[in-house]
């Protein structure tokens, strides 16, 4: 039987990340204008021990919202400039020949790459070869990396956010969908909006210099992460979840709910069931942060979106009748009834 919250800790610890809640957002906020939806996305998959796929034009304050989360979590934070030339070993660590003094021996030392922080920004990952990418999406997947036939584990909590230009793919290399189940959500940023856009100018050509204060520690996210899993989801509410990604899957006569008819015309390939586990436990993260003990169907729902976005193909015919993952997002929630 599955461990569900039982205890006073258990609760107190709920009843605390809902009141710290609004201070994370807060204290975010010192530096990101506006965003709320990006932020309660990367908040979500943070705490769920998910890993994110962003996606942005240049110049819309990614790297700053990273650093500004990592500063109010008190956990450690490395940039990698994914290029053509990035080599494994670069991000994961090298191992170098060394002479000890006092024996004469030479022995292998192992030193770090940046994959050896808690908060990790991978830049552009679609610009470095799939051997790269792979280094990369195996850290995400096992926390750990191997180097000269040795395992070295990664610190938790371990949290990857990748970033894709959308506008630029000249030279690129896409990740292929196997690759891409791997992030639990696909979170895209968008403009500001013209009044945020003059605040976030205001701000960044003044004197002003925002300090966001730590707000929550390593161990205490890797409390949150272990309570999550607690929450109790019904049977119910666990088929709705199911059912989603189910139907986005076509030509199949499985399920008692079938599909809308844009996912036969338009989908080429549908959802997992990583997409199913997914959406429960970003609901259930959304539930936490809301002071609720138990998941809804409106949890499961509001997480639809970035678990599905990237899990998703369409083809040619979608391209050629200008249909977008969104529409057919959108046919799905009105076609799976709750």
């Amino acid at each position: 039987m599955n461990e569900t919250i039982a205890t006073t800790s258990d609760y107190d610890l709920l009843q605390e990340i809902h009141q710290r809640r609004d201070l994370l957002i807060t204290e975010i906020c010192k530096q990101i204008v506006g965003q709320a939806r990006v932020i309660e996305e990367l908040l979500i998959s943070l705490f769920a021990g998910g890993h994110v796929l962003l996606m942005g034009v240049p110049g819309l304050a990614k790297t700053t919202l990273i650093q500004t989360l990592a500063r109010i979590l008190d956990l450690s934070f490395k940039r990698i400039q994914f290029t053509p030339d990035l080599m494994p070993s670069d991000i994961t660590g090298t191992e170098v020949l060394e002479e000890n003094r006092s024996t004469g021996e030479r022995q292998f030392r192992f030193i770090p790459g940046p994959l050896f922080a808690n908060i990790v920004l991978a830049d552009e990952i679609n610009r470095t070869p799939p051997k790269t990418q792979a280094a990369l999406l195996e850290a995400m997947q096992e926390y750990r990396v191997t180097a000269g036939g040795i395992g070295h584990d990664l610190k938790r909590p371990f949290f990857v956010l990748a970033t894709q230009n959308p506008i630029e793919q000249e030279g690129t290399y896409p990740l292929p969908e196997a690759q891409l189940d791997r992030f639990m959500f696909q979170v895209n940023i968008d403009y500001p909006s013209e009044q945020e856009e003059v605040m976030i100018v205001e701000n960044t050509t003044s004197a002003y210099m925002a300090k966001p204060q730590t707000v929550m520690t390593g161990e205490e996210v890797l409390r949150v992460q272990d309570l999550i899993r607690k929450v109790p989801a019904s049977e119910d509410v666990i088929s709705y979840a199911v059912r989603l990604v189910s139907a986005t899957r076509p030509n199949r006569t499985d399920g008692a709910s079938g599909r809308p008819e844009s996912v036969n015309q338009y989908v080429s390939w549908g959802a997992g069931p990583r997409a199913s586990q997914y959406l429960v436990l970003g609901g259930k993260v959304r539930a936490v942060l809301d002071g609720r003990t138990c998941l809804s169907r409106e949890d499961i729902r509001s997480v639809v979106e970035p678990v599905l976005r990237h899990r998703i193909i369409l083809n040619f015919r979608a391209e050629a009748d200008r249909i977008d993952v969104h529409r057919v997002i959108r046919d799905l929630k009105e076609w799976v009834k709750e």
